[in-house]
């Protein structure tokens, strides 16, 4: 079982596209939180608990709501949550990116580093666009996975696209505030791994 369940996670590492070359784009409305209530903690989980069962409909509500639940350690009501958030939207709603964006993130903080990258991979494979975030997100959630070489091509795309933010891992709390220093630590490891051995391209 558990040489077939490396041989999936190989594979879905493998089937990502190849990075491109440079990768710019700020993809604004995917890299930001979903937020449909103003209200923090337990207030916002009642608030957003009565909206979600009031409106079979709601979008942005369970997906808010799946978020908190994740926080707070609740993983499966969480996925529940997205999994329903996700149901009553399309790609081309204005919403989807930012609530799968945020799913891979609650995944990745949950240990799902499959689950993470799943999400990931879609956003990179739903239309064409060369996001800043790709290439260190990617790279993240590949090198968890035990994909290091692919990782560190990933990584090779964001120094190319930005050599003086991401050839050190020096400025790394700058550019990532949101990510926590065990994460910002995981992609130290990809970047020293990249200057040991900086891939060509293409």
């Amino acid at each position: 079982m558990m040489a077939l369940l490396a041989t999936a996670g190989s594979a879905t590492a493998q089937s990502l596209p190849k990075p491109a070359e440079f990768y710019f784009a700020a993809d604004a409305n995917t890299i930001k939180p979903v937020i449909a209530v103003r209200e923090t903690g337990d207030a916002a989980m009642e608030k957003l608990a009565k909206i979600v069962e009031r409106n079979p409909n709601a979008k942005a509500e369970p997906a808010q709501l799946a978020h908190l639940a994740m926080n707070a350690g609740r993983v499966d009501l969480g996925r529940q949550l997205y999994a329903r958030a996700l149901s009553s939207i399309d790609r081309a709603d204005s919403i989807w990116r930012a609530v799968v964006w945020n799913y891979g993130w609650d995944l990745y903080r949950a240990g799902d580093s499959q689950g993470a990258f799943t999400q990931w991979r879609t956003l990179v494979e739903s239309r064409s666009v060369t996001a800043a975030w790709m290439p260190p997100t990617l790279a993240l959630a590949l090198w968890s996975l035990d994909q290091k070489d692919e990782a560190v091509r990933w990584y090779a795309a964001a120094v190319r696209s930005e050599p003086q933010q991401w050839n050190t891992a020096a400025q790394f709390a700058q550019l990532l505030p949101e990510w926590s220093e065990s994460e910002r630590a995981v992609l130290a490891e990809v970047q020293a791994a990249w200057a040991a051995n900086p891939p060509t391209w293409p």
